[in-house]
Order: C-alpha cells, then sequence, then structure tokens
C-alpha cells in the first residue's frame, strides 16, 4: 500500500506562524499522552481487557509500580492490529518508557465525554473528564512531561455524537454540545494547569459515512448534521482555550477533511470496499474493520498524515526563524 502523495499531505497542514514559534518541533518529542475514545486507546497488561491501558471506572488508582510496570499489548486496539497513535509514535508493545516517543495512553474505548451529560456505556467505562482526572491523581507525579519534548493528543466525541442521534431528550443541540465542551475544556485546562503545554485536539470524523448507518438516510442526516454542530462548536472552544493560555501551543487535524479525502477516493488509498466491513484478520481493501471502526491500514494512513503535518510544522517553523532574523539584519 503506497504512502499518501504530498499534494495529498498538504491538505491537511494547517499550522499557524503563532503555534509554531511555542517552541513545538515534533522531532524533540519523546513523551506522547492520549486520551480518548476506542480509535485511540491502546490495551495495556494492567487495563480493563480490550478498553484501556490501564485500570477502569471500578478502580481507577494505581500505584506507580502498577503504572511503571504495565506494557502495552501489541495489536490490541478497536482494529485488527496497530491503531493510529501507535504508528504516530512508533510505541507498539512492551513499556512505553522503553519506546523512542513513550506512549501513555489514558483513552477508554467507549468513552464519552462526561458520564454526567451521556450515559456510560458500562459501569466501568471512564469518560474523558475521568480520564483526566485519573492522570492528574495518579500519574501525572510519576511521569515525565518536559517542556518541549511532551505532545498531548486529544480526540474525543465520535460516541458523544453518536449516542445522541436518537436522543430525543436533547431539543438543543447547540446548547448540548456548548455544555459538553465546557466540560471538555475544564478538562483541558486541567491537564495544562499540571504541565501538559502542547495539545493536538482531532476533531469528529464523518461517522455519517459508517457501515452501522449509512443504510438509513434518515440517520445519516441526523449524524452528519450533529457531527458538524460538534466540530464547529469544538472549533471555537480550541480558539477561546488557545487565547487564554497564550503560553501553550495549540495544534489541530481535520479527521473529518481527511476521512471524507479518502472515502470520496477509495482506490487512491488502496481501498475497494467503503461501505461494508471485514472483522476477519487480514480486511484487505476494507476501509471499515466492523461497523463503526476502521481498520488498522486506515490507521496507519491516518497517523502519515498526522505526522506528516507535525513535521511541516518543524520546517515552516525554521522558515519563519530565519525570516525573523534576516529581517533584523
Amino acid at each position: 500500500m503506497r504512502p499518501l502523495y504530498l499534494v495529498e499531505i498538504v491538505l491537511f497542514l494547517f499550522f499557524t506562524a503563532e503555534g509554531l514559534d511555542k517552541n513545538f518541533d515534533w522531532n524533540l518529542i519523546k513523551h506522547v499522552y492520549a486520551f480518548g475514545d476506542s480509535y485511540t486507546f491502546v490495551q495495556g497488561t494492567a487495563g480493563h481487557a480490550n478498553f484501556s491501558f490501564i485500570g477502569d471506572a471500578l478502580d481507577l488508582s494505581f500505584t506507580p509500580h502498577q503504572l511503571l510496570a504495565n506494557k502495552i499489548i501489541p495489536r490490541n486496539t478497536s482494529s485488527e492490529g496497530s491503531n493510529w497513535i501507535e504508528y504516530l509514535t512508533g510505541c507498539f508493545e512492551g513499556s512505553p518508557s522503553i519506546c523512542k516517543r513513550q506512549l501513555w495512553n489514558f483513552a477508554f474505548a467507549g468513552a464519552d465525554i462526561d458520564g454526567k451529560l451521556l450515559p456510560l456505556h458500562h459501569d466501568f467505562t471512564v469518560p474523558l473528564v475521568d480520564q483526566v482526572k485519573q492522570w492528574v491523581a495518579f500519574a501525572s507525579n510519576i511521569l515525565p512531561r518536559p517542556q518541549g519534548e511532551t505532545l498531548t493528543a486529544w480526540w474525543i466525541g465520535i460516541n458523544d455524537t453518536g449516542d445522541t442521534v436518537t436522543n430525543s431528550s436533547i431539543t438543543n443541540f447547540t446548547d448540548f454540545w456548548e455544555t459538553e465542551m465546557t466540560s471538555y475544556f475544564k478538562s483541558v485546562q486541567q491537564a495544562a494547569d499540571n504541565g501538559l503545554r502542547a495539545h493536538l485536539f482531532i476533531n469528529v470524523p464523518p461517522e455519517d459515512r459508517s457501515p452501522a448507518i449509512i443504510g438509513d438516510t434518515t440517520k445519516v442526516a441526523l449524524m452528519k448534521e450533529h457531527i458538524l454542530l460538534f466540530n464547529n462548536v469544538l472549533d471555537q472552544h480550541i480558539t477561546a482555550f488557545e487565547k487564554a493560555n497564550p503560553g501553550v501551543v495549540v495544534l489541530t487535524f481535520d479527521a473529518n477533511a481527511w476521512f471524507n479525502t479518502v472515502l470520496d477516493s477509495p482506490a487512491k488509498f488502496g481501498f475497494s470496499n467503503i461501505t461494508g466491513f471485514c472483522t476477519c484478520a487480514n480486511p484487505e481493501g476494507f476501509f471499515w474493520f466492523n461497523s463503526g471502526h476502521p481498520t488498522e491500514q486506515v490507521h496507519k494512513l491516518l497517523a502519515e498524515a498526522i505526522e506528516a503535518k507535525l513535521i511541516a510544522g518543524n520546517a515552516s517553523r525554521v522558515r519563519n526563524r530565519r525570516s525573523s532574523s534576516e529581517a533584523q539584519k
């Protein structure tokens, strides 16, 4: 399967010069933290089976030894193999501390933003706000997060937009997403206040094109509307967070646009089936592994696109500094 063409990658390079001047260089990143749902979670030996790297809502706590002895179980994600955050970091198995880029992953499969706003999928599910609380309480004093060498990835909202498609009790989704974002960014602020100073935000992909609902035109239209509104409110809160934290690096990746580009021209990316799925050991040609999760190949290409953005950001930052230096001569 070929890598993305340069012109296709460039479509998603949306760094701003302002963000790049805040001491971000992907080549220097050695520690990556992740919060989110099944698209991001990795399985740990101390995690809830098929849901988390460490712990669950029934017992969020762990000792320093349990955390540092925990290991990533390879190829145990929501795809048939590895996922995007593993490809991005190169941290696929074993102790995160031995990886070139350490991956400390607190994402939990099935997570929404806040269990007080939407029902938990299971009594053991850890929503995003509690993932951050877990990190603050039990990991923040143990794991390193040096400035300039640490990136935090946030990808949440897939379950929130999906869980509310048939929820008739919510009459104003603008207000509801605003309430969710307020809770979301309280957690982001909590993370920033505890030393996580560089953030990558990823928006909700077009789940309206997933096999789970693609045959129901009413649900497809409603899901698409929910996702568009959710992503718009997310953008507003990202902007507000950046303005309120001038010393923090804020980066974004438009997963919705990227997914749509691939799904609109699947053959260019090596896919022959984008409407069905293959929950099998070798889903070659399939975009979807099951009714709502993409295959490992999608995760691999996604990681390439995200990393291309990060690397291109390094080059842009160098050019910006050179231009500034030359102007001062």
